[in-house]
């Protein structure tokens, strides 16, 4: 039918485009054929929801019917064809088709990716503005269409604009199928055919059975064919979900989609009129507004994964101590639900497998029994309990949900499943181990068992010997032996002692497995049970059970491997810490020892990953796992070899300190295990440089593990706060202390938010003649409760949060209007505004553009503006500082370095980098006039800065002996209490309104 159908519609588009005589006639013989196409493989295929695919050949007969309508008014009837009904019935079918997509969307098997949700949106926001310039502006512009011709017109582009958004959402979400990869190229054929169309109208030089037919051509065949294919069912069949890398070609469509606007804009300035600045704009803040959007939804998964693993960390531990099957049936199905969104309603059932593969089975084609058990959900998730060895599971796993969920519950079912599944094992295994221990059983089973049964006499030499002793020491002829030479050297001792111990105490005490020899010389574990049945005449000696349990321990080593450590590094994980932290808080109880935790978190270590991979995250975590095991052995004493290292989760590794003398052992640890990190990890990936705050807590200030962990906690956070590559130790003020500091961030945000913030200017002077040079703008803040918060404390606080930005940007802003405002006032002064920018600031992206756009906007000339930077800025300078300030120098904005000489001072990036202006700190200022050295370490920088031709700002002038003493040594400028205390705006309205007119001045105050 297929072959049929594809031969038919080539004849038909053929006999179209070679006779366009017959064009009404072809054409519409084409739509009915695509019609048909889409019902006869509705019909055929049976798809699991048939409306979105009957709504497509819908819109397929909408467009032919338009079609049919349009050529009959204009080429029978010679009437005019737009508008006419014909766009009812092509605005139609993009109704039907979107709704057509949507609704295959919603059915719920396609992955939940709200990623694909934002690429969809930004590829088509990126298209849709080329759209509006193209299509739909010159509608808008064109005066001579009516209202109803321009919404008509204007219509078309916006419809095909809504059809690329619900395709590509859907596109992006499915597997790429046959059925699919059609259906996408017949829509790109109908919009590249619209867009032509609309282009030729526009043009005028539009005609029937041009090229631009191709595309609509297109679109009938393609979704006939879509239909036609098997594969058209499994569009909305359920399916197990594989997680998808990010790909290249999409990252490189989104990439392009984002330079449409960037684009437009350019070409447009190229042409010397940008006509479409406002529509650019949104685009801009549309795609800029997805991309953060984007990035959000990444954490927020990330996020998700790292919780699903801490429950399925949980479960595990939960499986290892689950006794019966009836036990771990519970703890799957409460593993189940913690999975699941809470309230949701759902079946967990662990019953016989079918096929013994990861599917999504519809339920009624269960087993009646079990489909009844799992309820009246359409659909269910089946994970076979199967174990890593290979073996096919003889049970599965099987969760009934709303399948939208078990889309998302896939990857952990199986997980979880597979640590059923060894629970199950282990629990059988040990049932076993019990039946066989039984005295019927072995009676019954003793010469077709594999363990071996040997009767030792009072000699304790064998005299019988089972035929399984052949499978375990490579022969069966052991009588005579003594049973001490049957086993392994180290074993020796511990069966003669139970030998005794049986004949005199009656009772065997097992202890350890015992070890033999196995035929390839290979040793092998045992199992062995003594009984003296010495008074049984059948018997007449001691019966010894030998099992082979290699397997097991090794299985329990194993499990007990996963369960208490961490598989990436090996080390214990914060079960197995948090126990031994406990076990070593209660013997320091009793020894008096002191017992320290450290906590040590990985600084930047998202740098690693984003820029390395996650394979090198991975290489670095196993590599400081070593490290800091090998740093803690390697401390001087006992305390730091009986320590324990552990990882926590993520980049969050634990150090336990048991036996140390005093809170300051604990200190050389946390300095040890800090110097650890200053040689770079080589990495097969490259040599990786990384820093790590490490937070350290001892029980002199906590009584038990819980408060020791959340002590390190509290302290490893002070450390970051602190700057990093640093360690703290816990004390007491630190509680207090930043919860109160987080309690001031919260405050400030909201202030922020608020604009709750007063500007003050403190004016910098001429010192010979007190005349107004500038001010200084200096921010203060009127908390409604603290009242008026010192800069030092709330400064730091938004340098940390990075608050600093949006509220630096609020005191530039204001600054400059000030200026501004004056400059009308006063238009004799040159007074420029001082305004004090942090590195924050000046590492935001565009902040160089923005100032100069806000002096622009305000109608401030660049010179009366000076940004002051700390010399700590210029110090770590990449290059991306430099050419900020180069590019505002340029323009003529002042640049002053603030607090010159209370940091590392070099000659060399002030022979480097554009600087106009050194403020001299005040605390060079208070001692100049009581100290030799003082006066000449700022005479010399007076005279440093002439040589340079750069202007020198004292701050903190409070007497009249510092400034002559300024003076005198040819310093112009300076600022402080002997001039004025900082100025409201009002005060320092009125303090140039005095200056001009030349009134006598003394130190004013702040309003």
């Amino acid at each position: 039918m297929l072959k049929g159908y594809v031969g038919a519609m080539a004849v038909l588009v053929t006999a179209n485009f070679a006779l366009p005589g017959l064009h009404l006639v072809l054409w519409s013989a084409i739509g009915i054929a695509s019609v048909t196409a889409i019902l006869l493989g509705v019909h055929k295929h049976r798809p699991r929801r048939r409306a979105p695919w009957f709504l497509l050949a819908a819109a397929v007969g909408s467009f032919i019917a338009g079609d049919v309508t349009a050529d009959v008014l204009t080429r029978l009837l010679h009437r005019q064809g737009f508008p006419s009904i014909a766009d009812f019935f092509y605005l139609t079918v993009y109704v039907l088709i979107a709704a057509a997509l949507v609704w295959l969307y919603r059915l719920g098997v396609v992955r939940r990716d709200p990623a694909s949700l934002f690429d969809a949106l930004t590829l088509t926001a990126g298209l849709g503005l080329l759209s509006y310039i193209f299509l739909i502006r010159p509608y808008v512009d064109n005066p001579d269409l009516s209202a109803l011709d321009r919404t008509i017109s204007i219509a078309y582009p916006l419809a095909d604009i809504v059809v690329l958004a619900v395709g590509a959402r859907l596109i992006a979400s499915v597997r790429l199928t046959p059925a699919v990869a059609l259906l996408a190229a017949g829509g790109v054929g109908l919009l590249t055919s619209d867009v032509g169309y609309g282009l030729a109208q526009l043009n005028g030089d539009w005609s029937t059975g041009g090229p631009v037919d191709t595309g609509w051509a297109a679109f009938y065949v393609l979704w006939g064919v879509a239909a036609l294919h098997p594969s058209m069912r499994e569009l909305t069949e359920p399916k197990v979900v594989r997680a998808d890398d990010e790909r290249v070609g999409r990252m490189l469509l989104l990439g392009l989609s984002l330079f449409v606007a960037p684009t437009v804009l350019f070409l447009e300035m190229r042409t010397g009129a940008v006509r479409d600045a406002a529509v650019i704009a949104i685009v801009s803040a549309l795609l800029s507004g997805l991309v953060l959007l984007r990035l959000g939804r990444a954490v927020s998964a990330q996020r998700r994964t790292l919780r699903r693993e801490r429950r399925l960390r949980s479960a595990g531990a939960a499986l290892l101590m689950a006794t019966d099957e009836a036990a771990v049936a519970g703890t799957v199905r409460d593993a189940v639900a913690d999975l699941l969104p809470p309230g949701r309603a759902h079946r967990v059932v662990i019953a016989p497998v079918g096929d013994g593969q990861v599917s999504m089975p519809y339920t009624r084609t269960l087993e009646p029994a079990l489909a009844a058990e799992l309820g009246g959900f359409e659909v269910t998730l089946c994970c076979p309990l199967a174990l890593a060895d290979g073996q096919d599971a003889e049970r599965a796993l099987f969760v009934a949900a709303d399948e939208v969920l078990l889309v998302g519950l896939q990857e952990a079912a199986q997980i979880l499943a597979t640590q059923a599944a060894m629970a199950l094992e282990r629990i059988a295994l040990g049932d076993e181990i019990g039946r066989r221990n039984s005295e019927a059983y072995f009676r019954t089973l003793v010469l077709n068992t594999a363990d071996v049964i040997l009767i030792v006499g009072a000699d304790d030499r064998v005299r019988f010997a089972s035929p399984s002793a052949h499978a375990l020491f490579g022969t069966a002829d052991l009588v005579g032996t003594p049973l001490p030479m049957v086993f392994a050297d180290e074993s020796v001792g511990v069966v003669d002692r139970r030998l005794r111990e049986v004949r005199t105490r009656g009772a065997d005490r097992p202890g350890d497995d015992l070890t033999v020899i196995g035929p390839d010389g290979t040793p092998a574990l045992v199992e062995a049970a003594f009984r003296d049945l010495g008074d049984e005449p059948t018997v007449s000696g001691v019966v010894v059970t030998l099992r082979d349990v290699t397997e097991r321990s090794r299985l329990q080593a194993q499990l007990y491997q996963r369960a208490t450590f961490d598989a990436l590094t090996g080390l214990p994980n914060r079960e197995v810490f948090l126990t031994r932290v406990q076990e070593a808080v209660r013997s320091g109880a009793e020894t008096g020892a002191t017992v320290g935790v450290l906590i040590v978190e990985l600084d930047d270590f998202k740098v690693v990953n984003d820029t390395w991979g996650h394979s090198a995250g991975d290489a670095l975590l196993v590599a400081v796992g070593q490290r800091l095991t090998e740093a803690l052995r390697s401390v001087d004493g006992s305390y730091g070899a009986a320590g324990t290292v552990a990882r926590l989760g993520g980049d969050e590794f634990a150090a336990l300190v048991r036996r140390a003398g005093s809170p300051a052992d604990v200190e050389r640890v946390a300095e040890r295990l800090l110097a650890s990190f200053k040689a770079s990890f080589e990495l097969d990936h490259g040599t990786v440089t990384t820093t790590a705050s490490i937070g350290a807590a001892t029980t002199a200030e906590a009584a038990d593990a819980q408060e020791l962990l959340r002590h390190a906690d509290l302290a490893v956070y002070v450390a970051k706060e602190a700057g990093r590559d640093r360690w703290r130790r816990y004390e007491s003020s630190l509680h207090s202390a930043v919860v109160e500091r987080h309690r001031l961030r919260a405050d400030l945000d909201r202030a922020i938010a608020d604009e709750a913030f007063l500007l003050h200017f403190q004016p910098i002077v001429t010192l010979t003649d007190r005349r107004t040079h500038g001010f200084e703008a200096l921010v203060r803040w009127d908390h409604p409760t603290r009242g008026m918060v010192p800069p030092d404390d709330f400064i730091s606080v938004a340098e940390e949060s990075g608050l600093i930005v949006p509220l630096g940007a609020w005191v530039l802003t204001n600054a400059v209007r000030a200026a501004a405002q004056w400059r009308i006032a006063y238009p004799e002064y040159e007074t420029y505004v001082s305004v004090n920018v942090s590195a924050r600031q000046f590492r935001t992206p565009e902040f160089a553009q923005w100032v100069l756009d806000e002096i622009d906007r305000m109608g401030l000339p660049p010179g009366c503006l000076q940004l002051e930077m700390t010399e700590s800025l210029l110090l770590h300078d990449d290059g991306e500082v430099a050419a900020a300030l180069a590019a505002l120098r340029r323009a003529g904005v002042r640049i002053a370095i603030d607090d010159f000489g209370t940091g590392f001072s070099s000659l060399s990036y002030l022979r480097r980098l554009p600087v106009d202006v050194l403020k001299l700190d005040k605390s060079f200022i208070d001692t100049i006039a009581s100290s030799t050295e003082q006066h000449a370490v700022v005479d010399t920088i007076v005279q440093l800065a002439r040589i340079l031709n750069l202007e020198v700002v004292a701050e903190g002038i409070e007497t009249e002996v510092e400034r002559d003493l300024l003076v005198t040594m040819g310093s112009k400028h300076g600022q402080g209490y002997l001039f004025s205390r900082p100025l409201s705006y009002r005060d320092a309205s009125q303090w140039l309104l005095e200056d001009a007119s030349g009134l006598q001045r003394g130190g004013r105050t702040a309003a």
